[in-house]
């Protein structure tokens, strides 16, 4: 039974087809379109897709983008979109969150997966999930599966465009990531890369604390590969983490 993932961020909408909505199913196509071409899926890359048989997605851009994606499913496919609602549980993940759908799905979806990836390799362990993307987002699980918090920040296209707005004259080209900036350019890269650096380190510090044990830290998103090299706790750098947690959601409701 075929199964297309979709997620639907800020910026761009991902796709993969799998051929079933399993853990480890095998990826048959995949793409990402930029939002403001979504319209072209059904006429452009999805065209010569066989039909699949579900569907599950997650989305965190306007109503109207998914509308627009249920538009082309039923058109090219009369396939009905399902799309993930951050609950107070689904797949061994518990939420934490004072309003449980009101947190956001991709953030929801990330931890599942992240989750899920950890205890396919054995003991289960307290997590930190990190989201580097438009914004960025930085989870904390514990031991047993609850989602304790997160921390939202920033990316650092937000972080550079609101300096250059509220800064008389501050408009300068991108920089390098240095210990000691002495140029204006790389001391707003680094300043923005450092400040996501330090909440991640920081909610380490936490999850540690509360736990007594060593998160496993996982991160994602896709200026995830921006971050690496500044990092000074160890994690993990997972590019399909949103669409891992997707299948473990399907593998759930689509098992009969």
């Amino acid at each position: 039974m075929s199964f297309l993932a979709v997620d639907i961020g800020n910026t761009r909408l991902k796709w993969a087809l799998y051929d079933a909505p399993r853990p480890g199913a095998q990826v048959r196509a995949h793409g990402a379109e930029f939002l403001e071409n979504i319209d072209r899926l059904a006429e452009g890359p999805w065209a010569a897709l066989a039909a699949p048989k579900r569907m599950l997605g997650c989305v965190v851009a306007a109503d109207a983008m998914r509308r627009r994606v249920d538009v082309q499913l039923e058109e090219l496919w009369d396939l009905p979109a399902q799309w993930v609602v951050s609950s107070r549980a689904e797949a061994g993940l518990v939420n934490g969150y004072d309003h449980p759908t009101r947190l956001g799905t991709d953030r929801w979806v990330a931890m599942i997966g992240a989750r899920h990836r950890v205890l396919a390799r054995g003991a289960a362990k307290p997590l930190v999930v990190v989201m580097v993307g438009t914004a960025v987002t930085v989870e904390a699980v514990d031991v047993n599966g609850r989602f304790l918090g997160g921390f939202i920040l920033p990316g650092h296209g937000i972080m550079l465009r609101a300096l250059e707005s509220g800064t008389a004259g501050l408009h300068v080209p991108t920089g390098e990531v240095r210990e000691f900036p002495t140029n204006t350019s790389d001391a707003l890269t680094s300043g923005g890369t450092y400040a996501i650096a330090g909440a991640i380190e920081r909610m380490v510090q936490h999850v540690q604390r509360h736990c007594d044990a060593e998160p496993a830290c996982i991160m994602t998103g896709g200026a995830g590969w921006k971050m690496a090299p500044h990092m000074s706790v160890s994690f993990e750098l997972v590019e399909s983490l949103i669409f891992d947690g997707l299948l473990e959601i399907a593998s759930e409701r689509f098992a009969s």
